[in-house]
Formats: structure tokens, sequence, C-alpha cells
């Protein structure tokens, strides 16, 4: 009988980890957030930077795996602390250069950074060296690698000169408080867990999960730039990504925002 449940809550625990996948191109923000973005507000910047962070699953899985085996108060904060810095940094100085990377790109290297925690969570690295990698170190560095993938987000948006810094921390806070939400969560649950006989057990097919999960949105991330005409174009995901096949479409960066409404330039010749 408990194997029996055992077996149900490892396939609930992976279909939880990996649900995310089906929306890998759901990750862009919506028309109706770009329209928002226009009108301008800081309010509207750390609304959108919220739900930025509470939908991306990559951020998350990422998060989830950072806090899985951290048992003290004092080791969330620091671990989540590191990770806070470093996307901190590069959201904001990216964005205030105008320094920019193909998202498909720089999502795939987030993709890898889910399957890095993983592996670290079943004491992959052990097996080939002394000791793991420093978990805060690792942690910084990635950060900041998904600041740099939140500032490429950020600048599809028109964030005009006037206010742009009040603009960029109020996206920041934003992804900030959506992060605390998300982790609020996950300490809560994962704390009610490990007093249970099966978290040893489920914990191996939870990270093992995560690192399928990653590499599937590394594999995602990838085919997504290979159908993309131009490395550096910052096109929003297709909703249905069969039409990317039929028909691939060019965005001219700034051009959307002309006239109030968003303006493709098809590549296809006119019939």
């Amino acid at each position: 009988m408990n194997t029996t449940r055992n077996k149900i809550f490892s396939t609930v625990v992976i279909a939880l980890t990996l649900t995310p996948i089906a929306f890998a191109y759901a990750h862009g923000m919506s028309e109706a957030e770009k329209q928002t973005i226009l009108q301008g507000g800081n309010l509207q910047f750390l609304k959108i930077g919220a739900t930025h962070m509470l939908t991306g699953y990559d951020h998350l899985l990422f998060v989830f795996g950072i806090v899985f085996f951290l048992t003290t108060f004092m080791d969330v904060v620091k671990t989540i602390t590191a990770f806070t810095i470093g996307h901190s940094i590069t959201l904001v100085t990216a964005t205030l250069m105008g320094v920019t990377v193909n998202y498909f790109l720089i999502d795939a290297v987030i993709a890898l950074s889910v399957c890095y925690i993983g592996y670290e969570n079943i004491g992959g690295f052990r097996k080939f060296f002394e000791k793991s990698p420093n978990l805060i170190w690792a942690v910084f560095i990635f950060g900041l690698i998904h600041g740099l993938g939140l500032s490429t987000r950020l600048q599809q948006l028109p964030l005009g000169e006037e206010g742009i810094v009040w603009r960029i921390l109020s996206f920041n806070l934003g992804i900030e408080l959506g992060q605390i939400a998300a982790l609020c969560l996950m300490v809560i649950v994962l704390f009610k867990w490990r007093h249970t006989k099966s978290f040893l057990q489920i914990s191996t097919v939870s990270n093992n999960g995560l690192i399928y999960a990653g590499a599937f949105l590394f594999l995602m991330q990838m085919h997504g730039y290979s159908h993309s005409i131009d490395p550096d174009e910052f096109a929003f995901p297709e909703d249905n990504h069969i039409h990317a096949h039929e028909k691939m479409e060019t965005l001219i960066p700034g051009s959307e925002y002309k006239n109030g409404s968003p303006k493709l330039f098809s590549t296809e010749s006119p019939q």
C-alpha cells in the first residue's frame, strides 16, 4: 500500500515539476502588458515585474532547487540574497547600458542553471570532486545570468528617457516581491515535506525532474533560436509554435509601438 502511494506521489511530483515546460513559449510578455507599460507609471512596472517572476518557470525552478535542502532560515536568506544581488546587478546595469543578448540564448543558459542545481542536489559533483562548488558563489554567478535575461526582456519595452531609473528599479522590486511570494510557498511546502518518511525518496525524483526539465527547456530554447531569422531579433514568441514553421516574421525593434499598435513586417513576398 505504501509502495503504491509513494509511486503515485512520485508521479504527481514529476508532473508538477515538468508542467512549466508546456508553457515554454508563453514566457514572453503579452500584448496587454506591453500596452499597459506604454502608459507609463512605476506601479505598472512593479506589477509586470512581479507577474514576470511568478510566471517565469525557469527562474522558479532554479529557486526551488536552491532552497530544496536548506533547512535553516539564515541559510535560505544568505543563498537567496546572493541570487537577488546577482540578478539585480545585471538587470539594472545592463538595462541602463543598453546591453542585450538574444533571449533564446540567454534563456538556454538559464535552463542549464536549472540542470546544474538539480545535479548539485543529487550529489552529482561529489562523485568527481572532493567537495561541491560553493553554493552561494554558484548561485550569485547564475544570478548575474538570470538578471541579464530579465534585462533583455525589460528592454523589449519602451522605457523612455525621463524617469528610466525609477522604472527599472520598480520592475526589479516587482521581481523581488514575486520571488518572495513564490519562495514563501516553496519553503512552507518543503518544511512540511521534510517531516515525511518519503522525503528522501521523492527528493531524488524531484531533483532528477529538475535536470530533465532544464534539459528540455534548453532544447526548446535552442530550437527557437534556430528558427530565428535574425540572431539579434527580439520578437515575442508566437502563441502557436507551429505557425513559426509556416511564417517567420521579423519584428523591427521599436516600430511596433508607433501609432499605438504593433506593426509586424513580414519577410514573405506579397501575393
